[in-house]
């Protein structure tokens, strides 16, 4: 009887005491085991919402993209190797403008109109006049085979010029995308080398539709993606095959640009210029032409020589499904919103 002293029934207050010990710890019991039970169940049926997001739920592996990009959207203001990541907007480019404002800088905008391209010429022109670096020195380079397609001249502002370059016939897109960096680097070279400080190169099926200012420039410019930014590293359209002098290793590679817009010093354009221009030529010269075509050639030579200045998607965006969502869309691809 001493190893079971419950089972003594001692008179008085003892009795008592023991019989409210027992239910205590009977009704500690199933507390315990109520929310033990509670928890388990909310930990099957309600993942964190993170989860229900990126398309996790029970393990289940991200299928779609799309959710995951926004997901992860993000605006940071600088790359990982410190370059500045320019959105327009910010505090930090309206400095960036501050520092150009008065220094009378001369700036060229190059575009290459061969063929059918002609039909967009005014209205990236026209939009380049209320938008494009308003109040500087602007010289605009058209590079085409059909200078009557300027006529009759359109009229520009202050401080503004065009210059018509004459180029060979270029038909077919393959033929222009392999030789329009030969000839930029050729235009660089004489005249544009001695007539301005930085040379932008553009797409011509493009608008410009909110202010571009001094906030773009740089020794080296170089413009993201916009149905790229935020997305995985594997999902960039690098080329991969190793006899392509555009190959990129899987290791490399921080961002994907496009090649609507990119610019600099006119001494750092025409060496990206230069270079490119020879890699294309060397991998045409063995059969080999890159996926992207020209755009492959400037990401690999952007991994090699990084970017002194990043443009965000709000410089080079167009409607579909993939871009990325943007404060303000400042130029706008005709051309690429047809095809999404």
């Amino acid at each position: 009887m001493a190893l079971f002293p419950f089972c003594k029934t001692p008179a008085g207050p003892v009795r008592v005491t023991r019989l409210h010990l027992v239910l205590y710890c009977f009704l500690l019991s199933l507390i315990i085991y109520f929310l033990h039970g509670r928890k388990a169940a909310v930990s099957v049926e309600s993942p964190h919402p993170i989860f229900h997001a990126l398309g996790l739920e029970r393990g289940r592996p991200v299928t779609d993209m799309k959710v995951f990009k926004v997901a992860v959207q993000q605006t940071p203001m600088e790359t990982p190797w410190g370059a500045p990541l320019v959105w327009g907007d910010t505090r930090k480019s309206a400095r960036r403008r501050a520092k150009f404002e008065h220094r009378g800088i001369r700036t060229g905008l190059l575009a290459l109109v061969v063929g059918t391209y002609a039909q967009f010429i005014r209205r990236f022109l026209s939009s380049a006049e209320t938008h494009f670096l308003p109040g500087q020195m602007v010289t605009y380079y058209i590079l085409t085979d059909n200078p009557r397609s300027l006529d009759p001249p359109i009229k520009l502002g202050p401080k503004r010029q065009l210059k018509v370059v004459p180029v060979a016939e270029l038909p077919g897109w393959d033929r222009l995308a392999h030789r329009r960096m030969a000839l930029l680097a050729d235009a660089i070279k004489n005249p544009i080398g001695s007539e301005v400080e930085y040379i932008f190169c553009a797409d011509i099926d493009q608008e410009f539709v909110a202010p571009v200012g001094e906030e773009i420039l740089g020794d080296l410019v170089a413009t993201l993606h916009p149905e790229l930014y935020g997305m995985p590293r594997n999902t960039f359209p690098y080329e991969v095959e190793e006899v392509s002098s555009a190959c990129v290793e899987e290791d490399k590679g921080d961002y994907y640009y496009t090649s609507e817009l990119y610019g600099g010093l006119v001494s750092e354009m025409y060496k990206l210029a230069q270079a490119c221009s020879l890699l294309i030529l060397q991998d045409h010269a063995n059969g080999v032409k890159a996926r992207g075509l020209e755009e492959s050639y400037l990401n690999r030579y952007l991994i090699d020589h990084r970017p002194t200045c990043v443009l965000s998607p709000e410089y080079s965006w167009w409607d579909s499904a993939l871009a990325a969502d943007v404060p303000v869309p400042r130029v706008i691809s005709l051309g690429r919103q047809h095809e999404a």
